[in-house]
């Protein structure tokens, strides 16, 4: 297991004064990037020097995951009409820059994860980035970048990416679909985008509406199932808040609440283990986009919570049960002792 020491806050990496330009009343919520970082420092639950703006991801980094010629079309401006059209965003200098800060914010924050236990993208989860292409909002694949960095300075051997945004991670299970030393989770809605989904070594595939009992017990089930079968050194988190109930592109039925009782989980069980979690922020497209943010700021405040709650990591379960142990779980074992 991984020496982890905790000292200091919460590292935070955000990347929401990197704005680009989008046409008028474009689907991709932009703002919802800086109102989760004026909540979060509101709220105080982080030290001020905790929040910080990420190093850009050099070439080197994006071209362990992405085809050269990709990568210099992207930056140089090269991109044809309809790649970017798959993308879903007009090019622009600024989106370039935004971009790779995104990927540097996951990069620190999973070296930060390492060292301290769980810290935090306040954006990023870019999974539908292939080596050679980008679609659905998705550039370069943050999260696969991330992976092979640490990988590559001899941090880690074996990466679970735990993918709980709505839609299928395809690009992430593509890039990593012969590679052991990464696993690749993805809980989604069936018929929801992509609609050809990749194969990640493990696959979650839920009808259209279901609700929290239905989601969390997959969850749990799966969480045991890839993190108690072999050794891992670190989990990369993808905590979508588009599963919820009235996201626009969710088509689940998750509430506040149930999303709140997926984090605990996904924290719970990678600290029974003593995982470092690194966590990216994921989709949200609620026509209200404060639900958005409230979705995204309780997963960095539970994350805060665990940090503090499993400090240091450890191989042990908790003395609570972990997350099957709170308040939400129990109301749902007393409500089915009820209906027996």
């Amino acid at each position: 297991m991984i020496a982890i020491s905790f000292t200091g806050t919460m590292k935070l990496f955000y990347t929401d004064q990197f704005t680009f330009p989008l046409p008028e009343a474009h689907t991709f919520p932009i703002e919802k990037y800086a109102l989760l970082r004026k909540r979060i420092t509101e709220a105080g639950i982080v030290e001020p020097e905790g929040i910080r703006v990420p190093d850009a991801a050099t070439e080197e980094d994006m071209l362990r995951v992405h085809d050269p010629a990709y990568v210099h079309r992207f930056v140089t401006g090269d991109m044809s009409s309809a790649e970017m059209r798959k993308i879903g965003f007009p090019w622009s200098q600024a989106l370039v820059e935004r971009t790779k800060r995104s990927c540097g914010a996951t990069i620190q924050a999973c070296f930060a994860a390492l060292d301290e236990g769980i810290a935090a993208n306040l954006a990023g989860g870019t999974h539908h980035a292939f080596p050679d292409r980008g679609e659905g909002y998705c550039i370069f694949n943050d999260v696969a970048i991330a992976a092979r960095a640490v990988q590559a300075e001899k941090r880690v051997r074996r990466v679970v990416i735990i993918d709980c945004d709505v839609h299928q991670g395809n690009g992430t299970a593509s890039i990593f679909k012969d590679d052991p030393s990464v696993f690749t989770f993805s809980i989604h809605g069936e018929k929801n985008f992509p609609f050809h989904k990749e194969r990640s070594n493990l696959d979650v595939a839920l009808e259209d509406g279901a609700d929290d009992w239905t989601y969390l017990d997959a969850l749990a089930k799966s969480l045991d199932q890839i993190l108690g079968s072999h050794p891992t050194d670190l989990a990369i988190y993808i905590a979508g808040a588009d599963p919820f109930i009235e996201d626009r592109f969710g088509r689940l039925a998750l509430t506040k609440e149930g999303l709140a009782e997926r984090d605990r989980l996904v924290f719970s069980r990678c600290g029974e283990r003593g995982i470092p979690v690194a966590v990216t922020m994921g989709g949200g497209y609620s026509p209200n986009v404060n639900d958005t943010v409230d979705i995204h700021f309780q997963t960095i405040k539970i994350a805060f919570e665990a940090r503090g709650q499993l400090s240091p990591f450890s191989n042990r379960r908790s003395q609570a049960g972990g997350c099957m142990a709170s308040g939400f779980w129990q109301r749902k074992e007393h409500d089915e002792s009820h209906t027996l």
